[in-house]
């Protein structure tokens, strides 16, 4: 049977941007850049995009084209030792689905809130999250129970994305026409709003005021590194699925350029959206920016709402910024489902997509139930901190060692050149054998120096231990798999 292919070039691009843009490039990125230098952030950030983003995107799209399979099986074709390699990322993204998709549910639930006529978070949009929509427990040890609101949203989520790609590349293709496109204009009416808010000037004037001295400190180089790194969905084994689908002429640096633009680009501009509205609840309630400023959740669920419900027409712009939210958690989340399938699909011609989709979103969904307990928060922190500093890395760093060394940079570069109208030169063998593993191994390093230094947000030991197992799982499961494939 012939290999499925998107419907066109423009297609793929908009899945691969619609990967790549998730839910860090509006509650991560803006703050990174307002605590690390403001505009000056913006430095480090498109020097790691030069430096390490494009190239590895485009080696994780040439690897798809050039191989025609998914991640396991591209990599067990370049040498069957290598296929853990494959195992090793598809895990990773696995995981990461499995509480991306609680997040999701919380979206889900904030949407439908905000057609209330009166927002429940107005008076106390923390109290709100924390009490009415997780029920969190007072610690860790303490799971709890599941509520029924949360446990409904969770299967909603479950059922948009199956529905998503159960036909493969075809629905996924038919999906993304909508969720990709769709925040991108969302955010742009956030602006329009935003910027004509009082006090969004000074917001925004936070968010983009370089202090050029931050470049000393090299925290603003790992972060801008590290930012580039996770926001491309590298590591994933996702561009390497979904490039598979491409026939094996296409454009692949050009397609790498314009998928890291595009998602740099919708980063930086979020940062607009952002610190117009946190401008103007500074300016409503008589604070600071820097006192209303946070990152991760607690700015998409405690300080965002309440600075919609400040706004005249609350209801209105609370539905769109959690459309928005669920428009660019879709895509990310789907596209981690799309790459497991591939890899079973590989394995297993004879299933069909549909059945290959059901059994891995029942089992991300009852996977995922510990992430919507009453401790469901903590597990999440814990997990998201060890897949994505450590387990991520970690492939990424295989990654580029293996194909930079075993396989030879210059083999790939030739191969880039061979289908890509912009010709790399031997800077990239460079970048690939030497200054990415390098720049991988300071990003390991530094982390695990600070692991070393206090535990991780306080967290006891024996929770801790739950993320090095996971970890653990996966670096075992690669071996292990490399290693059974050897013995045949």
């Amino acid at each position: 049977m012939s290999r499925e292919r998107w419907s066109s070039r423009y297609i793929f691009l908009f899945a691969a941007v619609g990967s790549a843009v998730g839910l860090g490039n509006v509650w991560k990125f803006p703050y990174l850049a307002y605590k690390y230098g403001g505009g000056a952030f913006l430095i480090p950030y498109l020097v790691a995009l030069i430096v390490l983003g494009i190239p590895i995107l485009a080696m994780e799209f040439a690897i798809g084209q050039k191989m025609q399979s998914g991640a396991i099986k591209s990599f067990a074709d370049i040498h069957k030792r290598a296929s853990g390699i494959g195992l090793a990322a598809i895990f990773a993204g696995f995981v990461v689905v499995v509480y991306y998709s609680a997040v999701m549910a919380w979206s889900f639930i904030y949407l439908f809130k905000s057609f209330a006529s009166d927002l429940p978070w107005c008076n106390d949009s923390k109290s709100y999250f924390f009490n009415d929509v997780l029920h969190i427990s007072p610690s860790v040890g303490e799971i709890g129970g599941i509520g029924l609101p949360i446990f409904l949203a969770l299967i909603l989520v479950w059922v948009s994305i199956y529905f998503s790609i159960w036909k493969g590349v075809k629905s996924v293709g038919a999906v993304v026409k909508v969720t990709m496109p769709l925040p991108v204009i969302l955010l742009v009416v956030l602006f329009i709003r935003g910027i004509t808010l009082d006090g969004s000037g000074a917001g925004i004037a936070a968010y983009l005021y370089p202090d050029f001295s931050a470049l000393a400190d090299t925290d603003i180089w790992l972060a801008g590194i590290s930012q580039i790194f996770f926001s491309l969905s590298l590591g994933f084994g996702i561009m390497i699925a979904y490039a598979s689908y491409n026939k094996s002429d296409q454009n692949v640096f050009g397609d790498a350029v314009f998928t890291a633009v595009a998602d740099s680009a919708i980063g930086i501009f979020s940062g607009f959206v952002v610190f117009s509205i946190l401008g103007y609840m500074a300016y409503e309630t008589g604070a600071s920016v820097s006192d209303v400023t946070t990152s991760g959740p607690g700015l998409a669920f405690v300080v965002f709402p309440k600075a919609l419900s400040l706004m005249p027409w609350a209801g209105f712009f609370s539905v769109l910024f959690f459309i928005t939210l669920l428009t660019l958690g879709i895509d990310s989340a789907f596209s981690l489902v799309e790459a497991v399938n591939t890899a079973v699909k590989d394995k297993y011609p004879h299933l069909t997509l549909a059945k290959i989709s059901l059994y891995t979103c029942v089992l991300a969904f009852l996977l995922g139930l510990i992430f919507i307990t009453e401790a469901g928060l903590y597990y999440l922190d814990i997990v998201d901190h060890f897949i994505t500093y450590y387990g991520l890395v970690l492939v990424g760093l295989a990654e580029v060692i293996f194909i930079g060394w075993y396989y030879k940079a210059d083999n790939m570069r030739q191969f880039i050149n061979s289908v890509s109208g912009f010709k790399l030169g031997p800077w990239f063998n460079v970048l690939l054998k030497y200054i990415i593993p390098l720049l991988l191994l300071i990003i390991l390093s530094d982390n695990l120096r600070r692991e070393f230094v206090s535990n991780y947000e306080g967290y006891p030991d024996w929770a801790l231990r739950i993320g090095w197992g996971i970890l653990a799982i996966q670096i075992i499961l690669a071996l292990s798999f490399s290693f059974r494939k050897n013995k045949k």
